[in-house]
């Protein structure tokens, strides 16, 4: 029996949705190992009852660390408490989120445990001794499927790429210090800002509407903020052509230098496919595209395309989407 060490995100307090796929995916890899699931949760006096919901997604203990001055990421803390427990624990595969945040954390913690880092997979299984895993590279055009054997497995997952599940488990707490004390750590993080206006983070939102230079001005790109506002748990995403031009803000792209996003549905007005664009959504659940040129890119990529101009098609579907909330 081996056990598999799962790192859970959390932001203000909270958990993140990455955390939560971690933990399903984790819980996929022990039940094939007969193991238990174990989840790290760091943050601040309180974090602690969050731990009966990554329970329910199939945590069977959760290690809480809590500490005043862990309100926000400490990437010295962090590192040296996940690399300890991973190290002291005996588990054969520990899963991070290819978040902002674990991106950063995840190549650390390998570098102190001294093994391999799948990063960013879209996918993982265990075969025999060996842990395979997917990872688009070319921009998305090729998967790359790497196959490692070293103990622990230390791998990083895309957002959104495993849905998070209910698995309930008794997620019984261990309470535990951090393995460095925060006030000698040399980075100290002071204050985390957030874009004025923000409804939902790109990573977080299940559904995501973005718009391209086929809205043809900034003013337009209210069509797909109305849309995303019918649906309701929508959040908006952009081009880069688009954030280039100043018409939305660079927090807002998507793409292969911008945000690589795998929500539910993604809604893509006026976007014509450039292959950047492509990498950076093309792992979404369902594609839907509207476009009035019905040989662009896009349509390649999409599971439903209208061809068609969307200034007329944007507003009808909007209206539609608003009447079946309301039923």
């Amino acid at each position: 029996m081996a056990n598999v060490f799962a790192f859970a995100e959390s932001r203000g307090g909270e958990l993140r949705k990455v955390a939560l796929e971690a933990v399903t995916a984790a819980r996929a890899a022990a039940d094939a190992l007969g193991g238990e699931v174990h989840a790290l949760l760091i943050g601040a006096p309180g974090i602690g009852a969050k731990a009966e919901r990554l329970g329910r997604a199939g945590a069977d203990v959760v290690i809480v660390v809590e500490h005043p001055a862990l309100e926000r990421y400490s990437p010295e803390v962090f590192t040296a408490t996940a690399a300890e427990r991973i190290g002291s624990g005996g588990y054969r595969l520990a899963v991070f989120p290819a978040s902002a945040e674990g991106r950063d954390l995840s190549p650390r913690v390998a570098a102190v445990l001294g093994v391999s880092l799948a990063s960013d997979l879209v996918s993982f299984e265990l075969q025999g001794d060996a842990v395979v895993g997917r990872h688009p590279t070319h921009t998305g055009k090729v998967v790359t499927t790497v196959r490692f054997t070293g103990t622990p497995a230390v791998v990083s997952l895309r957002p959104g790429a495993v849905p998070a599940a209910e698995s309930p488990r008794a997620g019984r707490v261990e309470q535990a210090a951090p393995a460095l004390d925060p006030g000698a750590a040399r980075v100290q993080v002071t204050a985390l800002t957030s874009r004025a206006g923000t409804k939902l983070d790109l990573g977080e939102a299940p559904v995501i509407v973005a718009g391209g230079r086929g809205l043809r001005e900034a003013a337009n790109f209210r069509l797909v903020e109305e849309l995303a506002d019918a649906f309701g748990n929508a959040a908006v995403g952009a081009t880069r052509a688009v954030t280039d031009d100043g018409w939305r803000d660079p927090s807002t792209q998507i793409g292969q230098t911008g945000r690589i996003v795998s929500p539910n549905l993604y809604v893509a007005v006026g976007i014509s496919g450039a292959i950047q664009h492509l990498a950076g959504m093309r792992t979404a659940r369902t594609i839907v595209a509207i476009n009035r040129d019905r040989d662009a890119p896009i349509f390649k990529v999409a599971d439903y395309g209208i061809v068609g101009d969307l200034f007329e098609v944007v507003p009808r579907l909007t209206e539609e989407v608003r009447k079946l909330r309301e039923h």
